[in-house]
């Protein structure tokens, strides 16, 4: 039966692909698996991994996460953690008395796509392959919080923690459950295993169906998922479609050509807006979670090194020439306009942020000020930080700055990924601006993996990219600016910031008693405070969020960062 298994996925598969070009003939009522094919597009490039634990962009998170159980259910309409949820794998959980061990207990009615049981094991084999080191994980922060894993049954997950945790299911959450009888018992081989890229045993809604590198990825329904709301899988599957752009991006949605368009760029929403009053389309807005950055590194990117040793002691990792200096950092922060850029880049649709934290958690500051746009003020702390324009040839160079010789040109390479055209406004207005206070931006787009590669090996000066908040949203920055996750290679922290204040306020902030959202609050209040005088990021927006569907997609009916959460009910019927 495997074997068959196998060949029917993959005639599936084929069915999915011919069917993109012949769309089924709709019916009123189609039986499950013909309820036609969700088409996305997606500009951002190929998918590195569909490996969960490795995946480090919203390429590949979008296609996991149809193909791998929840862990931990949330309810949609609350964004909050419930047991028992028909989309997940825990059905109910305990806590000791002292908060530290969380004992879940999981459905005995799960199976991967060839009939193995998903049982403990997978994730056991999950949290393994994170605390071993040597998989090229960007979780590696939850060994921060969680102390060890058992699995004393099938059936039973034992999540010890350090301490009691606000964090704790989040963290708990974060771990895919992956099939450990498909996947290599050495974790060595993990990085490259064919599986990654090829993935023949998953669980979730869809299964792994094609992937044509530059072109799409397909995926099928999936008829044996037991999270099926209605006991069954609608559509015949889904297939994330490269497109160049977003320009192109917007004009195949409104053709018709994809039927679903997820945070469409703000300077083509009036277009979508139009479609929706003529009934053509269907649109949802909410407050967004996802947010850009610009990010600088503080290290010497000559010699990227992880924050610590393996004993947790700290390493030395150098000084960036220009950014080492905090004083530099204040200066370019002042002289970027953020309201500019909103307007010019945004079309006004997204909301300025003060520090790290997005207007929409429930940790947001709203009293602290933003930074206040004065490039007069810019302009003195450069000279104060030892950068002046002493040759009078429009671009200050070094004369006793903190880290770089004497003479050193203000010259530094800021990338984005190529075919996002708000980010490529952003660059362009931030070049503009910079160059007014005497900075040379050399300002570059290019391929989204390639700058996900300089971004991980440390090598950069300055990105502009992006950020998406878990969900439910917690507003803990292990992940992002603790020393933890400054690993070379696969840690998000990596601009090599590192303040033990801050991280000492985090780690309060998870430990509140009861952890009650007010009494959390005033903890990521100061830490916001402290770093938007450290400024690893400079602050700029929170994207209002957008989703759309083309009017004969039914079933749509999301929820702010839940746009899928009902998608084995969906169907497409011909235009």
């Amino acid at each position: 039966m495997k074997n068959l298994s196998k060949l029917l996925l993959i005639g599936a598969a084929l069915v999915v692909l011919a069917l993109v070009l012949v769309p089924a003939i709709a019916q009123d009522t189609p039986e499950p698996g013909h309820g036609g094919i969700i088409i996305e597009g997606n500009f951002g490039g190929d998918p590195a991994t569909f490996n969960p634990i490795i995946c480090t962009d919203t390429a590949c998170q979008r296609i996991y996460l149809f193909m791998y159980p929840n862990f931990i259910g949330v309810d949609p309409a609350t964004a909050l953690f419930q047991k028992g949820r028909p989309d997940s794998l825990v059905l109910d959980w305990d806590i000791s008395d002292d908060g530290t061990v969380y004992t879940f207990h999981l459905r005995d009615d799960w199976n991967w796509t060839d009939g193995t049981p998903v049982t403990s094991a997978d994730y056991l084999y999950s949290w393994n392959a994170i605390k071993s080191g040597v998989v090229d994980t960007p979780l590696g922060f939850v060994t921060d919080s969680i102390a060890n894993v058992e699995a004393p049954d099938p059936y039973t997950v034992v999540v010890t923690f350090n301490s009691g945790d606000c964090t704790a299911l989040n963290n708990a959450g974060y771990i895919v459950v992956l099939p450990s009888h498909a996947l290599p018992a050495d974790f060595s081989a993990l990085n490259d295993d064919p599986y990654n890229t090829n993935p023949t045993v998953t669980g979730g809604v869809f299964s792994f169906g094609e992937f044509r590198p530059a072109e799409q990825v397909s995926l099928v329904a999936n008829q044996d998922y037991p999270g099926a709301i209605n006991g069954a899988v609608f559509p015949e599957g889904f297939i994330y479609k490269v497109v160049p752009d977003q320009t192109v991006l917007v004009e195949q949605f409104l053709a018709g050509e994809t039927n679903v368009i997820d945070g469409p760029p703000e300077n083509r929403r009036s277009d979508i807006h139009a479609a929706a009053d003529a009934g053509d389309v269907q649109e949802y807005s909410f407050p967004g979670n996802s947010w850009d950055y610009l990010s600088f590194n503080l290290a010497d990117p000559t010699n990227p090194q992880n924050a610590l040793d393996a004993d947790g002691n700290p390493i030395d990792q150098g000084h960036h020439p220009l950014f080492g200096d905090v004083r530099v950092r204040q200066a370019i922060a002042k002289a970027i306009n953020v309201d500019e850029i909103i307007q010019g880049a945004t079309f006004g649709e997204a909301t300025r942020m003060t520090s790290f934290m997005i207007p929409a958690s429930w940790a947001y500051d709203s009293e602290l000020p933003p930074i206040a746009y004065d490039p007069d003020a810019a302009a003195q702390m450069l000279d104060e930080a030892g950068w002046r324009d002493e040759d009078g040839d429009g671009v200050r160079e070094a004369h006793g700055a903190m880290y770089a010789a004497d003479g050193t040109p203000f010259t530094f390479t800021l990338y984005t990924n190529e075919g996002n055209t708000r980010r490529t406004a952003v660059g362009t207005i931030v070049q503009d601006q910079l160059k007014q206070i005497g900075i040379n931006v050399n300002f570059q787009t290019i391929d989204f993996n390639t700058l996900l590669d300089i971004q991980n090996a440390q090598t950069f000066d300055a990105i502009i990219l992006g950020w998406q908040n878990s969900y439910p949203d917690d507003p803990d920055l292990t992940q992002l600016f603790t020393p933890s996750a400054d690993v070379v290679g696969s840690g998000s922290n990596f601009t090599s910031y590192n303040n033990p204040e801050v991280t000492d306020l985090n780690a309060q902030a998870k430990a509140v008693p009861g952890c009650d959202p007010a009494d959390r609050a005033p903890l990521y209040h100061q830490i916001q405070e402290i770093m938007q005088q450290d400024l690893p990021y400079v602050p700029l927006y929170a994207r209002n969020g957008m989703y759309a569907a083309r009017s004969n997609v039914h079933g749509f009916d999301p929820y702010p960062s839940q746009l899928y959460w009902n998608v084995d009910t969906w169907t497409v019927a011909q235009p």
